[in-house]
């Protein structure tokens, strides 16, 4: 050993002087991820308690917005929140199934916590579009063509739906090719493409065939609209036609880029 350089012994002594890095950063990380978890037990605890095994956060009271023809007592009695557990239990998917199912009339609904106490209802309505008359009622038919309610008097301002289906061979392979609800839907799609202006006057939005819609004007007037293909033009073309034809009773807007227009 006598023998030994300088340098053998730097070696020695570097050996010597404990584990390698390495394992000591392992052992470090070790330390902390234990600390970390005795600190989440010991945190989480009181935590989950709060949430569950309190009665601070209970659903206590339910508020509901956004009606317009239903009520919030009927909004509430079909969401059947369940008051009194805990509320971050409450099942918000449940109640929102049940809203839809139990009233159609309701387009879509944001169930939502409000703590400390609370479930806020927030409702959209369907809005009519067309209405159906059936055994002296009416039904309402929103912009998706949905049928989601029976009224005993009409909605103002709501043209009604007439299927006046002719006996034509055209006509009877347009229904056997789309059906009825797809017929209802391309009456949906003109009225919605209507003007303004010619909307507010509509009493009838009368549907032959796919390909024959017109609509019936409360003071009298007809528009042959055709399919509801191409609504955009359509419209335009309608609006510039009974500009310059302000005394015409008919008014052709079937083929946008030929439209026409007579009577007086």
């Amino acid at each position: 050993m006598a023998g030994s350089t300088t340098a053998e012994r730097g070696e020695r002594q570097q050996e010597s002087s404990g584990p390698p890095p390495v394992r000591r950063l392992r052992r470090r990380h070790l330390r902390v991820i234990v600390i970390l978890g005795l600190a989440l037990v010991f945190l989480g605890i009181p935590t989950v308690w709060l949430f569950y095994g309190s009665d601070w956060l209970h659903a206590e009271h339910v508020s509901v917005s956004g009606t317009r023809v239903l009520t919030a007592d009927q909004v509430e009695a079909a969401a059947d929140v369940p008051l009194g557990k805990p509320l971050i239990s409450v099942d918000t998917e449940a109640i929102e199934t049940r809203l839809r199912q139990e009233l159609p009339r309701i387009d879509s609904v944001d169930v939502v916590r409000s703590w400390p106490h609370g479930i806020d209802l927030k409702v959209v309505e369907r809005t009519p579009v067309l209405i159906v008359q059936k055994a002296g009622k009416f039904v309402e038919v929103d912009k998706e063509g949905v049928r989601f309610a029976t009224v005993s008097e009409a909605p103002k301002g709501v043209p009604a739906l007439e299927l006046t289906l002719s006996r034509s061979s055209s006509a009877a392979a347009s229904l056997r090719r789309f059906g009825e609800a797809r017929l209802v839907r391309e009456a949906v799609g003109v009225a919605r493409a209507v003007p303004a202006a010619v909307a507010r006057d509509t009493r009838t939005v009368k549907v032959r065939s796919y390909d024959d819609i017109s609509l019936e004007l409360r003071d009298g007037r007809t528009v042959a609209w055709g399919s509801s293909e191409k609504g955009a033009a359509k419209a335009r073309t309608l609006t510039a036609l009974m500009k310059a034809s302000s005394g015409a009773r008919y008014f052709d807007v079937s083929v946008p880029t030929a439209p026409a227009s007579s009577g007086s």
